[in-house]
């Protein structure tokens, strides 16, 4: 097999990722004279801010994801390769994938970041994580299965483990994942399943740091805490989850929590691709990266996002944050240097502009934190959702959220409740069709 790339007197240039950072990169490439190639193994840009929202009924995934051909479709320069990266294969200036090798001008990693387990094996295998469309999906499917589950058990110690959701990590996605619970429990479940007594149901956020929100303030923090608490929300801060056996959670302190479902949202490492010197790789397996950028001790290969690692910098000394502000602003100052590296002028380095951080809670909470305010609550929500409203791809997916955020808010129903799996047995598929 092969990538079957069209050759062209155009330079070359080959991002690995189509998230955040690789978009905005290819964008801004493509108004130049570019050849651009895009290497994911989705055939889709996903706005993973909102994955907790597929996960727990909110919205279609269909609503936050838009196909990187359709994103492109007017640029001819503009190649697509549905494909995983096995090695960068530096000398010969290529990148070896599952289909075949492509030879690069310049390189782009932007693979983005995926789940760290931290070496725990048993937490790997029974914890649910949620960094990915199907990985939310898979969640949602979980979770509306257990209270149909809860439905069929006779022993009532086994109920309420099923009616039990532990959310490992407190940054934004576990605390927007919590909220997003402790409404369903308190609006839409008991009406759904009125056998079942929502008492008796328990959402546990756990956090290894002293408080919520690590790279907020502690008031920002405190105010998620406060928040999640008076939604019915168990927090349980400066504690640490030892292993997870599918049945039950273990903490420090030897507290054991009866549950039948563990969401792990507690850490990300690189998905940087193997072929460089081992001193290229830093903890968390990202890319160390000049002030430009450029992969240490590789003039042509870049790293940008949640996989690059800029070192020695005063504000950052542990690199940028993983968070999508960064990576779009590395993908902006990227084509410009590229641009002026190939008319042979002084590169820029990159400098990041905080422009402020915010998570939401549920319904009217949210807290805001910018340059030079911090806020929360009701205008706090409000700027939570057009900040998210504009940062997604296509007027129709804009209408789509708008449409199901107005409806959820007047009707406190989420429609999507649905289980929904592929039926992988053929033979099954055919017997019910023939009936």
């Amino acid at each position: 097999m092969s990538l079957n790339i069209p050759t062209t007197p155009l330079k070359r240039v080959v991002i690995v990722g189509g998230g955040f950072a690789g978009l905005e990169l290819a964008s801004r490439l493509l108004k130049s004279d570019y050849q651009v190639v895009i290497i994911d193994k989705n055939n889709f840009y996903q706005f993973q801010p909102l994955l907790y929202q597929v996960a727990t009924a909110g919205l279609e995934p269909s609503s936050i994801v838009f196909p990187f051909r359709k994103v492109f479709q007017n640029h001819p320069r503009f190649h697509f390769r549905l494909a995983e990266v096995e090695r960068v294969l530096v000398e010969d200036k290529r990148i070896r994938t599952n289909l075949g090798d492509i030879f690069f001008d310049y390189l782009v990693i932007a693979s983005g970041a995926t789940n760290n387990f931290f070496g725990n094996k048993e937490m790997e295998k029974n914890a649910l994580p949620m960094k990915s469309i199907s990985e939310a999906l898979r969640l949602r499917n979980t979770i509306f299965q257990h209270f149909e589950d809860a439905l069929t058990v006779d022993n009532k110690e086994e109920q309420n483990a099923f009616l039990t959701i532990a959310i490992v990590g407190g940054g934004p996605t576990g605390v927007e994942l919590a909220g997003a619970l402790a409404e369903m429990k308190r609006s839409i479940l008991p009406k759904d399943y009125p056998e079942l007594d929502f008492s008796k149901m328990r959402i546990l956020l756990i956090q290894g740091d002293k408080k919520l929100l690590s790279a907020m303030s502690e008031v920002s923090g405190n105010k998620a805490e406060e928040y999640l608490q008076n939604m019915g929300v168990e927090v349980l801060c400066g504690r640490r989850v030892l292993n997870y056996d599918g049945a039950v959670i273990a903490l420090d302190g030897d507290t054991k929590i009866a549950t039948k479902l563990v969401i792990w949202a507690a850490g990300i490492i690189a998905n940087s691709p193997a072929g460089f010197s081992e001193e290229v790789y830093s903890r968390g397996r990202r890319l160390r990266v000049n002030t430009f950028n450029q992969v240490v001790g590789h003039e042509s290969i870049f790293a940008i996002g949640d996989v690059a690692l800029m070192e020695g910098l005063e504000n950052y000394p542990n690199g940028h944050p993983q968070m999508a502000q960064p990576a779009i602003q590395q993908g902006k100052q990227l084509a410009k240097n590229i641009l002026r590296k190939d008319r042979n002028e002084a590169m820029e380095p990159f400098k990041y502009k905080e422009l402020g951080s915010m998570a939401t809670v549920g319904r009217n909470k949210a807290v805001v934190e910018l340059p030079k305010t911090k806020f929360q609550g009701f205008f706090a929500w409000v700027l939570w959702l057009v900040v998210h409203l504009r940062s997604i791809l296509g007027v129709k997916n804009k209408i789509l959220v708008l449409f199901n955020w107005i409806w959820n808010y007047f009707t406190y129903n989420l429609s999507l409740r649905l289980i929904m799996r592929a039926d992988t047995d053929k033979s099954t598929s055919i017997k019910n069709k023939d009936g």
